[in-house]
């Protein structure tokens, strides 16, 4: 089976169904700021409107090499989530529970800051709270899920003050009928229901977050490209300063330079393109696909009524959406990496990619085989060498960081975004101490062993998917367990 797209690359089908808005102007040359910050995605752009909200005087700067939302903010399955990458029970051997508790706290803030925001500002991004719904196909899958609910129930009992706070964010396990109840998804035996979990559409959120900043005084500077971030005192052509003199800090563009007390790297998945930082990040790749709208009757075969986030837990796992004007958006690994950290730069996606997402979505969901697939698009997320996202600012270079959020970024990077404004207001809250402030991961493997290394995973999590599907056990594959230690998870 071969399915041609009517539409592949342009970015994404969320920035594709909007109307296009002009262009904003790049940098017009070298300048000075009290903060400037790369990347304008969620990161940057929560980053810069958390700075201006809290300290209204300050000049913050925006550099964007394409256009605002051009990345993975642009791009997503619109999962808006308190998810972190990193396991709970590394977290809790390294730092304790209860900082990974207020960290836990503070990305389901970050959910309601997300909504309240958009609220305030009037950006209406398809928001739809309903939940998140996680489906196990097979036994092994089961297995996991119920495990999984069976360890967060007993998390959320010893977290709450009080049995009400327990029952109110606590998973629910479904069985076939309570799942079939809600969506009819083919061979699922069980699934699992969270209420933390809102659906979105990404383009909308990151393009109104983007006029909110303008709006508050931010200065974006689209079509600049950051070569390079050089700390305090790094001897930037044109600064004041001298031997012996500390000097701003500077990103170094193709446009000019832009200097301040404080510079943030917030580009996420890009973050090999920076000089110097080729091994910090790795660009995973992920792509989406969507059908066209689906008539009633095919909703009817499916249900899902009620917008549930959807995925399901194999190790390739795919993850969807039923999106507000009827379709449905399905996502997942295509050719996970590319050699050299190298990234595409219109999200236009291979034929085989697109064809091993239809045959998912169709195997899902037999009611919508003959749907047309309207769009189909890819991008990166960034991962970080032991798969732990991480805030940081270094006080002696000027210099800061946040990304490595694993594909769960939409609600991590608002708390990124307020993080990032506590540092460079130099100010110690709740906040900067959570147990992601400071983290640093060793770097990513020289080539050719990063590329090796990163397909081998994925061929590893393929292989146990397979042997899983033809198995009556309930047994995890082994090789997923390879996977897992090769990958350093």
């Amino acid at each position: 089976m071969s399915v041609r797209a009517r539409r592949n690359g342009d970015v994404s089908f969320w920035q594709a169904s909007l109307p296009p808005v002009p262009r904003r102007p790049p940098l017009p040359g070298d300048r000075d700021a009290d903060v400037c910050v790369v990347g304008a995605g969620f990161t940057g752009l929560w980053t810069a409107y958390q700075l201006k909200r809290a300290r209204p005087q300050l000049d913050v700067v925006v550099l964007e090499r394409a256009w605002a939302g051009f990345g993975a903010s642009g791009r997503n399955g619109g999962w808006l989530q308190p998810a972190f990458a990193a396991p709970r029970a590394r977290l809790v051997r390294s730092c304790g529970p209860e900082p990974v508790r207020a960290l836990e706290r503070a990305l389901r803030e970050s959910v309601a800051d997300v909504l309240a925001v958009c609220d305030a500002e009037g950006i209406d991004c398809d928001a739809l709270h309903g939940g998140t719904l996680e489906v196990a196909r097979g036994p092994a899958q089961a297995a996991r899920l119920r495990a999984a609910v069976a360890e967060e129930l007993a998390w959320n009992e010893a977290a709450a003050d009080d049995v009400a706070d327990a029952a109110a964010g606590a998973p629910v396990l479904l069985d076939a009928d309570a799942l079939a109840a809600r969506v009819r998804v083919a061979g699922a035996t069980c699934g699992a229901w969270s209420p933390h979990g809102v659906r979105i559409q990404p383009a909308k959120l990151v393009r109104g977050l983007a006029a909110a900043v303008e709006r508050r005084g931010v200065r974006i500077y689209e079509g600049t490209a950051v070569r390079e971030l050089r700390g305090h005192g790094a001897g930037v052509a044109g600064s004041d300063s001298g031997s012996g003199s500390r000097g701003p800090a500077a990103a170094v563009t193709d446009r000019g330079v832009v200097r301040a007390p404080v510079v943030l790297s917030c580009v996420e998945g890009f973050t090999p393109q920076l000089r110097g930082r080729r091994r910090t990040l790795l660009p995973l790749n992920s792509a989406m696909v969507v059908t066209e709208p689906l008539p009633a009757a095919t909703w009817d075969a499916i249900g899902w009524a009620g917008g549930e986030l959807l995925g399901d837990a194999a190790h390739v796992y795919f993850y969807a959406q039923r999106t507000a004007d009827g379709r449905i958006a399905l996502g997942g690994r295509g050719v996970p990496y590319r050699f050299g950290s190298r990234t595409d730069r219109e999200g236009r996606t291979q034929r085989r990619t697109v064809d091993g997402l239809v045959r998912v979505l169709r195997a899902l969901f037999p009611a919508a085989a003959d749907a047309a697939v309207d769009h189909a698009w890819c991008g990166v997320l960034g991962v970080a060498r032991d798969w732990q996202p991480a805030v940081r600012l270094d006080r002696t270079s000027g210099l800061g960081f946040a990304g490595g959020y694993v594909g769960n970024g939409v609600g991590a990077a608002n708390l990124a975004g307020r993080t990032l404004r506590d540092l460079a207001l130099g100010e110690n809250t709740e906040l900067t101490r959570l147990p992601w402030v400071g983290h640093r991961a060793r770097r990513w493997e020289p080539e050719p062993l990063r590329w090796l290394g990163a397909n081998a995973v994925y061929a590893l999590y393929r292989a146990a998917d397979r042997r899983e599907a033809a198995s009556a056990t309930a047994r995890t594959s082994p090789l997923a367990h390879a996977a897992d230690l090769l990958a350093g998870r």
